[in-house]
């Protein structure tokens, strides 16, 4: 497994999911520089099961993508045995999600959250402008228990 508390450099930013797991749901939060950049949702951890599992703990670099059908978007890159892991709106994870993060702006039960659009404009706002300028932007994925 990765080390998720190795900074990757110096000069670039570092993000880190706090994540709590549940039957129903990973419910986590995102921080920058000790403040909240926004809460998350993802499938339960399943063994990194394709579709319905989020992704194994750890560090990944994220990517600005662009496509057709979303317009630019942030990507998790190398994330083991597993392609497209997106930064996406949905605020339920078993109807808006197959492997994806979810940036919601309130957690309302396991799973389950709300102003999913909302929070992810704020992560954006915050990484694309270093991942459009071709800097590093990692994102640091750990259980909070542990953290």
């Amino acid at each position: 497994m990765n080390n998720p508390i190795n900074l990757k450099k110096r000069d670039s930013m570092n993000l880190f999911l706090l994540r709590r797991y549940h039957a129903q749901g990973t419910n986590g939060e995102v921080y920058y520089n000790g403040q909240l950049v926004c809460k998350t949702i993802e499938l339960p951890w399943r063994l990194n099961r394709r579709g319905v599992s989020c992704i194994p703990e750890g560090s990944y670099q994220l990517r600005r993508r662009v496509t057709p059908e979303r317009g630019p978007h942030v990507e998790v890159l190398n994330v083991r045995n597993r392609s497209h892991i997106l930064f996406h709106p949905g605020n339920d994870v078993f109807q808006d999600l197959q492997g994806c993060i979810a940036p919601v702006s309130h957690h309302v039960s396991a799973g389950v959250g709300s102003m999913s659009r909302e929070a992810l404009r704020c992560f954006e706002l915050l990484v694309m402008p270093d991942l459009e300028e071709g800097k590093e932007v990692w994102l640091h994925v750990v259980d909070e228990q542990e953290f």
